[in-house]
């Protein structure tokens, strides 16, 4: 017998675009393919244009409600120089409260709760309702598989991380190189490093993981992170973990005059003959790197659109919680003298931020120079335009390694932006490879192929999150029945 309401799902977001998307996106997708009544849970940086923006977009469709909490006050409870990743964690507890508020009050009471790695403390809120329970890891399988094993890592691995001379072994998966590690892990004496490993353990608390990769791009990590693999053997793990991806943004319609301007310019443009430069919503560059990455752009004699950010010296990702809010004539200001005019007919300069789903999806994008984010890489696969790699957070260099080593749709340079400065030569050649090289495209058109079979009814990611939303509307019903 058809339920009389539909099964009701709470996802929990932290902040920053890279967080808030895919969550959004998930959420979509359970309202869209299983007829979900989706309530979007967002704690807000309150300091992005760009993340107001988005939220605003969620609000006047009628895919998800949304509930925004401002972001809590954090002065007395982190210093001036924690990490993002200390203050996203602080953040999300603080939230705690709010979130047991309305988790508590919301009707009709959510048959099940979806939060993001930096909300894994609301889980014990969820058992205490007797909630079915979900961890939403918006990066792929391989991190996970680092993420979850890190606490064994951390009993016998003596030093730092870094400093070890062999890669770090993971049962049933590829080793991660020192030089490859999560941010948290750079030096285990900083306190982001107990944040860390306090999410890993409390993954392992909910009722399951939903990772964004798919089966047919990383099959032995998810092998070994399900049942009889090694990994999970090791952990003695008693949840499964569903490749639902990829979950990418969609594009939507903007009217915008400066999107409208970069469609006019690419439309004139030559099958996929630009490249499209960004590093994401939070990515900082140093001054003399800025300048490098021009001149290389500008020596490569390739079409280019550059989302240009004001350049931070030591912070790769200093604009975290402030993407949005800068003007061109600043921008100006640190790139070489006569740049702008030198480009004008084959680059397009672009403060801050663009609409960049819009632009990957565009014919004549033929490549990405990306920080290499997960969702970015995602957009960039899924519309089959190869990666110019160039990480600078997070588990960004691990991205890097992944799409350049394994998965072979990226070119990357021959030391880590992080540690030196890439002179404008190699970039300018970097460029050129992306643009000419057919191997490498040829790849990415395999992986996009492969990608979107996933999704189809049919494939391995649609029947992973049909077999979720299926155990939740199950639960659902056993709790209506309990109590009647």
């Amino acid at each position: 017998m058809e339920m009389q309401n539909p099964t009701h799902l709470l996802l929990v977001s932290s902040p920053g675009l890279g967080h808030l998307i895919p969550v959004i996106e998930l959420g979509k997708r359970f309202a869209l393919h299983h007829n979900f009544k989706v309530t979007i849970l967002a704690v807000t940086s309150q300091t992005s244009r760009v993340e107001t923006q988005i939220l605003n977009s969620v609000l006047t469709s009628s895919l998800c409600h949304i509930i925004d909490i401002p972001s809590p006050d954090l002065t007395a409870l982190v210093a001036e120089n924690d990490a993002v990743f200390t203050r996203l964690c602080v953040t999300m507890r603080e939230a705690k409260p709010a979130i047991r508020s309305i988790l508590s009050e919301i009707t009709p009471r959510p048959s099940a709760l979806i939060v993001d790695v930096f909300s894994t403390e609301a889980i014990q809120i969820a058992r205490e309702l007797k909630i079915m329970n979900y961890v939403f890891v918006a990066s792929h399988a391989w991190m996970l598989a680092l993420v979850l094993y890190s606490p064994v890592l951390d009993e016998v691995v003596e030093g730092q991380y870094v400093d070890q001379k062999e890669p770090l072994k993971i049962p049933g998966c590829n080793p991660v190189r020192p030089e490859d590690v999560f941010d948290p892990m750079l030096d285990r004496n900083d306190r982001q490093y107990k944040e860390y490993l306090a999410i890993a353990n409390g993954i392992l608390q909910s009722d399951g993981v939903l990772v964004n990769t798919w089966e047919e791009l990383q099959r032995k990590d998810l092998e070994a992170l399900n049942e009889g693999g090694l990994l999970s053997k090791e952990l003695d793990m008693k949840i499964p973990v569903h490749g639902v991806g990829p979950i990418v943004r969609q594009p939507e319609l903007d009217t915008s005059s400066l999107t409208h301007s970069l469609m006019t310019w690419l439309d004139k443009q030559s099958s996929e003959s630009v490249v499209y430069v960004s590093f994401g919503s939070g990515g900082t560059l140093s001054f003399e790197q800025m300048r490098e990455l021009a001149w290389g752009l500008e020596l490569s004699e390739q079409r280019f659109i550059w989302v240009v950010r004001a350049p931070i010296e030591g912070i790769t990702d200093a604009a975290f919680f402030t993407t949005g809010n800068s003007q061109f004539d600043e921008m100006v200001k640190y790139l070489p003298e006569g740049f702008v005019s030198r480009i004008h007919k084959v680059g397009l300069l672009v403060p801050d931020w663009a609409q960049q789903v819009t632009i990957l999806g565009h014919r004549s994008i033929g490549g990405f120079l990306s920080h290499c984010g997960w969702g970015s890489t995602l957009e960039s696969v899924t519309n089959g335009v190869p990666l110019l790699a160039w990480p600078l957070y997070a588990e960004q260099r691990m991205n890097a390694t992944l799409v350049a080593e394994e998965l072979g749709v990226a070119v990357r340079p021959r030391v880590l932006p992080t540690k030196k400065v890439v002179r404008r030569e190699e970039i300018a050649e970097m460029v050129r490879r992306v643009i000419t090289e057919n191997g490498i495209r040829e790849r990415v058109k395999e992986v996009q192929h492969g990608a979107m079979k996933s999704l189809c009814v049919g494939g391995s990611s649609y029947a992973a999150l049909s077999g979720v939303a299926k155990a939740i509307e199950c639960s659902c019903q056993n709790v209506k029945c309990n109590k009647n």
